[in-house]
């Protein structure tokens, strides 16, 4: 019996870290539905782990556990290849607690497939319209290094979709970010976006969309696990409309 190969996830991503917090976060978008919830495994205090191209998300959970033994992310790759029947179709991008940042593009991947790997972040893509998808996110995450590590991610995104994005399109996004809990303090997936209503309308746009009206809403859901006596989402958006810093 051949191994399954796995699902088909073209995709561009953005696995970061922000060195002031230590929080961890993944955003990416791909033309298949449903991305976010087979590509992204992140995990806090340990790291963040992307799979995609022909997706094997048994790898995610494998190389969270390798990196909370303390496993260097380039160890940690050369583990899941061995482990992998079909290395060569995997695209993965891991970064760690430190901040060590290591990455694969296997030679199956789809073109333009490629990587960019630096301290704090990967950035990579397969089924690109160009290499200036992954040059742009990374620039994007680069030079924002004042933002939250959300807004950074999503940058890294909509930069990628400006310099061409996907060769399929962007139907469906996530964005997860880790902070000190064991829960995610920000996990927001469009999980199919096909209705446009207006030149660029797409899952990133979309996501876009949700984030504005999440981001003033982070510290309220920070507290409220351990102050139930908030008042509702609402009057506390009314009370706090700023963007936290």
């Amino acid at each position: 019996m051949t191994p399954r190969l796995g699902w088909e996830f073209h995709t561009f991503t953005l696995v970061g870290r922000c060195p002031r917090t230590g929080m961890l976060g993944i955003a990416l978008t791909s033309s298949p539905l449903c991305v976010a919830a087979r590509c992204v495994f992140v995990r806090a205090h340990v790291g963040a782990v992307a799979t995609q191209a022909y997706a094997h998300p048994g790898l995610g959970p494998l190389g969270l556990r390798l990196l909370e033994m303390d496993y260097a992310p380039a160890k940690v790759l050369a583990e899941l290849r061995a482990t992998d029947a079909w290395p060569e179709h995997r695209q993965i991008g891991i970064v760690d607690r430190y901040g060590n940042a290591a990455a694969v593009t296997g030679e199956k991947n789809l073109d333009w497939k490629g990587h960019i790997s630096e301290r704090n972040f990967v950035a990579m893509g397969n089924y690109l319209t160009s290499e200036a998808v992954v040059e742009a996110m990374a620039d994007a995450f680069r030079i924002s290094e004042s933002e939250i590590l959300e807004e950074r991610l999503l940058r890294a995104l909509e930069a990628g979709k400006a310099a061409g994005g996907e060769k399929g399109g962007q139907l469906s996004a996530g964005l997860i970010v880790y902070g000190n809990e064991t829960y995610p303090r920000t996990d927001l997936r469009v999980d199919m976006h096909d209705r446009r209503s207006a030149p660029g309308d797409d899952a990133v746009s979309e996501l876009r969309r949700i984030f504005t009206e999440y981001r003033p809403l982070i510290p309220y859901y920070e507290e409220r696990p351990a102050n139930p006596l908030l008042p509702s989402w609402r009057e506390w958006r009314q009370q706090h409309p700023a963007y936290p810093a």
